[in-house]
């Protein structure tokens, strides 16, 4: 089963499977996220989920479950 992300406020989406880093999806489809440690510790790669919690994308996973997710990227100026 596939999921069909869509990273906002560009509104790009491509297919994903659960279990896939949220980063490297982003990777896949052109999509920037800054990174900083890219384990977890520094939140340089933060991103929001469609229910409003935010993750760092360099460790957290498409999850299962759903046919359809979005993600907020947002830019922090100071990465």
């Amino acid at each position: 089963m596939t999921v069909k992300v869509q990273f906002l406020p560009d509104k790009i989406t491509i297919e994903a499977q659960p279990g896939e880093l949220i980063l490297e999806v982003a990777q896949r489809a052109e999509v920037f996220i800054p990174t900083g440690c890219l384990m977890g510790y520094c939140h340089a790669c933060e991103v929001e989920l469609e229910d409003g919690n935010p993750v760092c994308s360099c460790i957290s996973i498409i999850p299962a479950g759903s046919d359809f997710l979005k993600i907020y990227v947002y830019s922090d100026p100071v990465w």
